[in-house]
């Protein structure tokens, strides 16, 4: 059955002359380096966590089936069919949608900004990682060298070296500070090593995505086997785990989990459209679509045994320690010979006395010791991989070759990430041909990283994690929701449905069920509007803020909770729209070309009659 229908497909400069993956694996692993990231390791097992362990995976599961697999199987379908990056996909099913490529690229550039910066800081630690004792294992001399620095023993060594070793913070976002040189020499580094793994587009990173792709389920099988074998990974796992199903009842719940399937997977960001966009023109991207969506679900789950079987580890170190110290003040206070009360005994011991002598065992101030608030005491982002991860390996026989390996598998992740991140952005700039023949792919590319190193500098200030945050919060989600939207809606109302299913059968063989077509054009939108309507309540109920690293704040070491200055305010706002601009701005565009073209045509026709009746 020939390909008819459609817009023509287009190779990268037209012709034949497209690249082309050189094995089926070499895409696959591409799609899941580029859908699994950081996210899958430090933020899906806290969601789990926090949103009632087992009962999560409900709406987890559901917003997979009607909202994640339809939506990259539109991505790779339509990318694979037309054979164009994301500007030339969505000008090509309708001029007026271009603006949502435009978006895609817009967004994909300010996200690589903020997220090879934090391969940056993971650069620095796995640096840092080459030397034993661990630099974050101990508090430093004060400038006196008298005693250790106040700051440092007012929190604890991870943070102290996190925030004043690493970032070396300021208290406030309005106050910049300068630029750190070691975090500017690890940016360098971290965007050479993109720029020569992205250099010849999929010849390069094709390659390399061997490595980096595989690599990590190398490490998180490592720290699995080494956590299990671990004194708390049991409770660790089971505190992860255990279903609370009252939790369902919060909103908030399935719209996490919603967001977490649409940003796991990397939809709209035009990755994935590239990416297909070189596969063969009959290559089965049905199969394709389910069988990366579910690699990428089974690897956050994965990934969430591996952390917490560690986390459980350092929660019942923490927990053991905690008791010690309360038995040390036991002994002390009433005599009792040393090493007299073991940890299994200290309940016990502890009923007993507040049943004899309740007075002095109150004035002693113990601390409440419950593995359950231990284990509480988990993160998300940056918290859980250079805080809270990093002290559970301090912990470990062997903590320099542990944190390695961590920070070793933290950076293949980014960087295969990152290669769908520049595939995003230089993909479609190659298939507008805003460069002369002449000029190689290395030089463009080399341009655009060239580009996102000089923009990402400012991360580099002593505020720099700030704004951040402010990118990571603000610059992509809503504007991912709008183009996913459209997308969706493109595809199903504007391309058409059944155009659509006969492009599918060309490209597989076989006709789409009714559980995609019900989906895109039903199930689908819906969803997604739903989610941008919530998203938007969020946005508005929830206050501007951010929490300081500010040693002069009474509660420190806990973050000091500061409302954005305004203008701080005004760029939250502006990044929110900014990318999404571009498909209203395209669209008017468009409209006022044709409206000229009309006029012209207009013109143009009655020009000869004027002449005609001038003749006569």
């Amino acid at each position: 059955m020939a390909c008819t229908v459609g817009p023509e497909p287009l190779g990268d400069g037209g012709g034949s002359e497209r690249p082309k993956w050189d094995n089926k694996l070499q895409y696959l692993l591409s799609c899941i380096g580029f859908a699994v990231g950081l996210g899958n390791i430090w933020r899906f097992p806290y969601l789990c966590q926090t949103y009632g362990g087992g009962a999560f995976l409900i709406p987890y599961l559901i917003a997979l089936v009607f909202e994640g697999i339809p939506l990259f199987y539109v991505e790779l379908a339509i990318g694979q069919r037309l054979r164009r990056g994301s500007i030339g996909v969505w000008t090509a099913i309708s001029p007026y949608l271009g603006g949502v490529g435009l978006g895609c690229v817009t967004v994909s550039f300010l996200v690589s900004l903020y997220y090879n910066t934090v391969l940056t800081w993971v650069l620095w630690y796995f640096l840092n990682s080459f030397q034993s004792p661990l630099p974050w294992s101990s508090c430093p001399l004060d400038v006196n060298r008298t005693g250790f620095e106040a700051e440092c023993q007012a929190s604890s060594t991870v943070s102290y070296f996190w925030y004043r070793q690493t970032l070396n913070i300021t208290a406030d976002i309005s106050d910049s500070g300068s630029i750190q040189g070691r975090l500017l020499a690890c940016l360098a580094a971290s965007w050479a090593v993109v720029y020569l793994c992205v250099i010849r587009g999929i010849e390069s990173t094709g390659k390399a995505i061997y490595f980096t792709a595989l690599f990590p389920y190398l490490v998180l099988t490592i720290f699995l086997i080494r956590g299990l074998t671990l004194p708390g990974a049991v409770e660790g796992l089971i505190y992860l785990f255990t279903p609370d199903v009252q939790i369902l009842q919060n909103p908030r719940v399935w719209l996490d989990a919603a967001t977490q399937i649409f940003f796991s997977l990397s939809l709209a960001f035009g990755g994935h459209i590239a990416f297909a966009s070189y596969n063969p023109p009959r290559n089965n991207c049905e199969k394709d679509a389910v069988t990366i969506a579910l690699v990428n679900s089974m690897t956050s789950l994965y990934a969430s045994i591996a952390v917490f079987s560690v986390l459980g580890f350092k929660a019942a170190n923490d927990h053991g320690r905690c008791l010690d110290r309360n038995i040390l003040h036991l002994i002390n206070a009433f005599d009792f010979p040393d090493q007299s009360i073991s940890r299994d005994d200290y309940a016990a011991v502890l009923t007993h006395l507040n049943a004899s002598q309740p007075e002095r065992v109150a004035r002693l101030h113990l601390e409440a010791c419950h593995l359950e608030d231990f284990l509480d005491k988990s993160a998300s982002g940056t918290g859980l991989a250079f805080i809270i991860f990093t002290e559970a390996i301090l912990h470990m026989p062997g903590a320099p070759g542990w944190a390695v390996l961590f920070f070793g598998m933290l950076f293949t992740l980014g960087l295969s990430s990152m290669f769908g991140n520049m595939e995003s952005i230089i993909t479609p700039l190659l298939d507008m041909g805003l460069t002369h023949r002449s000029i190689p792919k290395e030089v463009l590319t080399g341009l655009a990283c060239l580009l996102c190193f000089l923009s990402a500098i400012c991360f580099t200030l002593q505020s720099g994690n700030y704004w951040l945050e402010v990118f990571d919060n603000y610059a992509a989600p809503l504007n991912l929701i709008i183009f996913a939207f459209l997308e969706v809606v493109g595809v199903a109302y504007v391309y058409g449905l059944q155009q659509f299913s006969d492009d599918i059968v060309c490209m597989t063989g076989r006709r789409p069920s009714l559980y995609w077509r019900v989906t895109w054009k039903v199930v689908s939108p819906l969803l997604l509007l739903t989610i941008f309507v919530a998203y938007i309540a969020v946005l508005v109920w929830t206050p501007l803020s951010y929490r300081a690293w500010n040693t002069q704040y009474a509660r420190f070491p806990s973050r000091q909770e500061k409302s954005y200055p305004g203008w701080v305010q005004a760029t939250c706002v502006l990044l929110c729209f900014l990318p999404a601009l571009w498909v209203p701005g395209v669209a008017l565009v468009q409209l006022l070309a044709k409206h000229r073209r009309k006029q012209k045509d207009t013109w143009q026709d009655r020009r000869p009659n004027l002449q005609d009746g001038g003749a006569s």
